[in-house]
């Protein structure tokens, strides 16, 4: 084990136990291998399963490795209406797990994140039995206000460059705090704790994934 792999995970140690005091599960994988295995053992066969965008979903191997022989896959974009698209929503606000990462997580085990509609965190707050949030190391931030500059001045404008926005932060790189009808930081959501204990599990992932 290197150096750097060490001090992942004595700091994921470190946030699990924040994790706890707020009611909320968290494990560490070393890789991501064992991120997906150990996301798969917490979902029973059968399991209804949706998920939020997420590149460290897809980049983790998760999203691929989810078999429709296996899962009842609530999947969105697969929707061929409005009409479907508002009824697989609704599916979602039962289903037994909903997949997602986190714009960062404090050392202390906040969760921090920005959404444009609001569709993503909205099934965090509340609807799903169960919440597994994968996250790299790469997101851990000091504290609140770290986290919240990581999710405006890193995530946000990557996201804007992968949706094709045309945003400030798309063109500088860089938050602008700004009103544009292509803005998709319109919810801030600070995750204090569970409010039903052990609904939302971390699972803390010694590599760098998504943004």
């Amino acid at each position: 084990m290197t150096p750097k792999q060490q001090t992942y995970e004595l700091l994921a140690n470190t946030i699990i136990k924040g994790l706890k005091k707020r009611q909320m599960e968290g494990y560490y994988a070393p890789d991501k291998e064992a991120a997906v295995q150990l996301a798969l053992s917490l979902m029973p066969a059968g399991s209804s399963i949706a998920w939020g965008g997420s590149m460290s979903l897809s980049e983790s191997g998760l999203m691929a490795a989810l078999s429709p022989d296996t899962y009842d896959i609530i999947d969105r974009d697969k929707a061929s209406s409005p009409e479907e698209r508002e009824a697989l929503k609704a599916r979602i606000v039962n289903a037994d797990y909903f997949l997602m990462s986190t714009n960062a997580i404090t050392m202390d085990g906040e969760l921090i994140n920005i959404d444009g509609h609001g569709t993503r965190l909205s099934f965090l707050i509340y609807g799903p039995k169960h919440v597994i949030v994968l996250a790299g190391m790469n997101k851990v931030a000091p504290d609140r206000a770290a986290a919240e500059a990581r999710a405006r001045n890193l995530a946000s404008p990557a996201n804007s460059v992968r949706l094709h926005r045309n945003t400030p932060c798309a063109l500088t790189g860089r938050c602008q705090d700004c009103y544009s009808p292509d803005c998709i930081c319109s919810q801030f959501v600070y995750t204090r704790r569970s409010s039903i204990p052990g609904r939302i599990k971390v699972i803390l992932v010694g590599e760098e994934l998504g943004y």
